[in-house]
């Protein structure tokens, strides 16, 4: 369980996330994450991110666990009930898989099956509770296990969040640590500056923040993030900067470096490096760290 020692030495962590295949073919993502074996201290494992199918964290996480990969696997609440969510955190932990992140998932209508019902069947917060009770050895009808899981625990949370919201998500915040939560993913930051009024109410509270660091693709990936993507502070010199410069891959590549960089310095806990099928990017990202 290296990613909690280091959590709890206070190291800086480097998180890199792997989606799974849309297929059988396990080839390619393998591949991805040996290439960043020992770079990394975990690989997060989406549990069909943005709605789109493919095959589970679960699955995808025990491939990885026999290469001798830590991961960190997502629960969703979106696609299964209380019965098949604490099933699959028990089938996790008897594999081995020692860390999991806990996510409400993004509504059907947003992928590639549209005709999908959502489960729903309990929210972000009862999952986490969900998770802390079957570690205590008993699930969620208060019945005693055999065996129960030990897991370290984390979750999602909105930095970006501002007056009365952000209120809001402290206070939803509150009850996710209270639920045993040890570390919280951020949506991916471009400016570490529109973390500050959610970063100077953390300031007492013991739980470990890992900003997601983003690897824009192009300058037209920039433009519809600072245009559509209103809930994600973009500064509006990043595209100028792209724009100007000849090798735009090199410097989406530089932006996303001297963002690790800022983030580090900070004091954060660690990065989530998110590439969205940029995967095999990943050993360049990580050498010019």
């Amino acid at each position: 369980m290296a990613l909690e020692r280091k959590l709890e030495a206070g190291q800086f962590v480097l998180l890199a996330e792997m989606e799974p295949p849309k297929g059988t073919d396990t080839t390619r993502m393998v591949s991805n994450a040996l290439r960043v074996k020992g770079e990394i201290d975990a690989c997060v494992v989406p549990e069909m991110s943005n709605a789109v199918m493919r095959m589970s964290a679960l699955g995808a996480a025990m491939l990885l666990e026999g290469k001798g990969i830590e991961t960190v696997m997502q629960v969703s609440c979106r696609d299964r009930n209380r019965l098949a969510l604490q099933a699959d955190l028990l089938a996790a932990a008897a594999y081995g898989i020692q860390n999991v992140m806990a996510v409400t998932g993004e509504d059907p209508s947003f992928g590639d099956h549209h005709e999908a019902k959502a489960v729903y069947d309990i929210d972000l917060p009862d999952l986490l509770d969900a998770i802390h009770t079957l570690q205590e050895g008993r699930d969620m009808a208060g019945i005693d296990l055999t065996g129960s899981p030990v897991f370290l625990v984390g979750s999602t949370v909105n930095a970006f969040a501002k007056g009365a919201a952000l209120e809001l998500e402290l206070e939803e915040m509150g009850r996710k640590i209270q639920a045993g939560t040890r570390f919280f993913v951020t949506p991916p930051v471009f400016d570490i500056h529109a973390m500050g009024p959610f970063l100077d109410r953390m300031a007492r509270r013991n739980v470990r923040i890992i900003p997601t660091v983003l690897l824009l693709k192009s300058l037209g990936m920039a433009r519809y993030i600072a245009r559509h993507m209103d809930h994600l502070p973009f500064p509006g010199d990043l595209i100028t900067r792209i724009q100007d410069t000849p090798d735009k891959a090199s410097a989406c590549m530089e932006i996303a470096r001297e963002t690790i960089g800022a983030i580090k310095k900070d004091g954060l806990a660690g990065v989530l490096l998110s590439t969205i099928g940029w995967e095999h990017k990943l050993p360049e990202l990580l050498q010019r760290l």
